[in-house]
């Protein structure tokens, strides 16, 4: 989809549409902040879409593309499961009715859903110059500043922002999402289908307007699926990582043994610590709501600790671990997107999820006490 939409010179015409509202590095960024918050329905989604439409034109603002890769990762996931609309809610809803429990309660784990408001509010302040940059961040734009690449040490990798094809409609990028989407919603938030769908649609369009021939269009289109079996092939041995950690039990192990014989007020920050320790080092996130659920809500219920706020909790977590996780599916999505490589990104985000955690932590234990 990426290499298709390049040869089309459908990114350069709704980048022409972008590039009204972003004259300088704080409108960009803001502007992808924005579309972050915008494409909601799916993570995956979120990422590409965001990562294809803006980093031509932060490209041409000389913003480091760490920022660019840290910006779409924070919107992806802290997005997903604050909006009860995406796929990450309709499965926690969904993992919720086992226990008794709904969109009402999910709908009430929101505001409390710390850790990800947390890291919105941060990207946002980043975004305008209104945080600090620390670590990675800061001398990323240290590099750029003095003349350097967009990305250290791999200039190769970072097309240059001017593409080859000419401009063409921006309804060659907008139509061929819309069918994404459509296709998402219409099976069950299916990406794939989503995406099959999109291709069939860019098949038909580019050709007929004349803007790709049929022999490139397949062309380009094995063109790009090349580009991404690199990613494909260690994707599949985090899985098959994933699926070891699964069978030997670890995340049943560590979640029971430190759930144990704690008092009814830390049973949030014990949901928000271990979701997110476990996740972290496992990279299991679905399948952790899966096992959490049953384990915290049980808790909360017997111990008389507001379920929404443990829902919030166990949310929190998962974010947190889906943006930080070094070879988590997020993070690999928006190394495809942006080019900036999985261990890059995460000594890019790691100081600002440390700071979010802390804040989120705090909260976590004020409100079991006080709520």
């Amino acid at each position: 989809m990426s290499a298709l939409l390049e040869k089309s010179g459908a990114m350069l015409g709704f980048r022409g549409v972008l590039e009204k509202f972003c004259r300088t590095k704080a409108s960009t960024l803001f502007c992808t902040w924005l579309l972050g918050g915008i494409i909601f329905i799916d993570d995956y989604l979120n990422a590409l879409a965001v990562s294809e439409s803006m980093k031509g034109i932060a490209d041409q603002r000389r913003i480091p593309r760490e920022h660019l890769a840290y910006t779409v990762n924070c919107m992806g996931a802290c997005v997903c499961v604050l909006l009860p609309v995406s796929s990450w809610a309709a499965f926690a809803v969904a993992c919720a009715a086992g226990q008794g429990m709904g969109m009402t309660e999910y709908l009430g784990a929101i505001p409390m859903m710390f850790y990800p408001i947390c890291a919105i509010v941060i990207s946002l302040l980043l975004a305008l110059g209104k945080f600090p940059k620390i670590g990675q961040l800061k001398r990323a734009y240290e590099r750029v500043e003095q003349g350097g690449e967009l990305l250290e040490n791999r200039a190769r990798t970072v097309k240059n922002s001017e593409a080859t094809a000419a401009g063409s409609s921006p309804l060659n990028f907008l139509v061929p999402m819309a069918a994404l989407i459509a296709g998402m919603v219409i099976f069950e938030q299916n990406i794939v289908i989503g995406m099959m769908a999109a291709l069939v649609v860019m098949l038909i369009m580019y050709p007929a307007e004349g803007i790709i021939k049929w022999k490139d269009m397949f062309d380009t289109f094995m063109e790009g699926a090349s580009t991404i079996m690199p990613l494909l092939i260690t994707m599949y041995v985090t899985f098959i990582m994933e699926a070891a950690v699964a069978e030997m039990g670890f995340m049943e192990y560590l979640t029971g043994l430190i759930s144990r014989t704690f008092p009814a007020w830390s049973i949030p920050v014990i949901a928000f610590g271990s979701v997110a320790l476990i996740t972290f080092f496992a990279a299991s996130f679905w399948s952790l709501i899966v096992i959490s659920f049953p384990i915290f809500l049980s808790m909360a219920v017997s111990m008389g600790v507001n379920p929404s706020l443990v829902i919030g909790a166990i949310m929190s977590g998962a974010a947190l671990g889906s943006q930080a996780c070094l070879y988590s599916d997020a993070i690999f999505m928006v190394a495809a997107g942006t080019n900036v490589p999985n261990d890059t990104q995460f000594r890019t985000v790691l100081p600002y999820v440390l700071i979010g955690a802390g804040v989120a932590a705090v909260m976590y234990i004020a409100a079991g006490i006080f709520l």
